[in-house]
């Protein structure tokens, strides 16, 4: 079974929990429960209620999807370690909008929104912390838009593949190509003449099931800089913050 990473103090290994002073995290310790996530596993669907968040651990993604016509869905946000799923935002207990699925399986902290929500009301630096994240989490949002509306098929797919490895830390990626198709919102047959094109250039390697980086350099090159502001914003809205 895979264990939730922690600290040496017992803390999840979730950067969003990693900030909050000590007294803060005490709050809601009692109320934290350890899962596992399983790929493909859906934690929401449009219209359920909101009423657990998730703290993605160590090398977990959960991903955001929502519906585009045509029976096709798209992934519009990546969202790992740095983060949190489901009512971290909205405060929970109202309807999902998107499909929200674990991308990447690993460990998972699970909260009642209930509580986060009580918690938010004891503690200033909870509200704090909640509300830099609110503000992230419309900032990547947003990057996300503009980047499917300006770059190309290409530079979209080199970031999605180097914030799969930057999230995991392994260089083998376990993507079918149809689940990438998803991720870009294209066909199947459009993201596998991109991941060939990738393959002629030596920049990664394609087996069933799987995607291996071989030269990120060379990744980073054909990436758009969405990745890159977003991590800036997140860092300069976090400095500070206890890690």
């Amino acid at each position: 079974m895979i264990s939730v990473q922690r600290k040496t103090d017992g803390t999840p290994a979730n950067d969003l929990l990693r900030s909050l002073a000590p007294e803060d995290l005490d709050i809601l310790r009692s109320h934290l429960e350890e899962i596992v996530g399983r790929a493909g596993q859906a934690l929401y669907h449009p219209g359920d209620t909101v009423d657990n968040v998730y703290f993605p651990c160590g090398p977990t993604l959960v991903s955001f999807a929502v519906e585009a016509g045509d029976d096709r869905e798209i992934e519009v946000l990546l969202i790992g370690r740095e983060g949190a799923a489901g009512g971290a935002v909205s405060r929970g207990l109202l309807p999902a909008y998107s499909r929200i699925k674990v991308k990447m399986a690993g460990p998972l902290v699970r909260l009642p929104a209930r509580k986060l929500h009580e918690a938010r009301q004891e503690s200033h630096g909870l509200r704090q912390l909640l509300t830099k994240y609110a503000d992230c989490f419309v900032a990547q949002s947003f990057q996300s838009t503009a980047c499917n509306a300006a770059h190309s098929i290409e530079q979209r797919a080199a970031k999605w593949l180097i914030e799969l490895v930057e999230h995991t830390g392994e260089l083998f990626v376990p993507l079918t190509h149809e689940q990438f198709a998803g991720i870009l919102g294209v066909g199947r047959s459009y993201a596998s003449r991109v991941l060939q094109d990738f393959k002629a250039a030596d920049i990664l390697e394609t087996a069933r099931g799987s995607i291996t980086v071989r030269n990120l350099e060379a990744l980073h090159r054909r990436s758009c800089s969405c990745n890159r502001w977003v991590k800036k914003h997140f860092a300069e809205v976090f400095a500070g913050a206890k890690r």
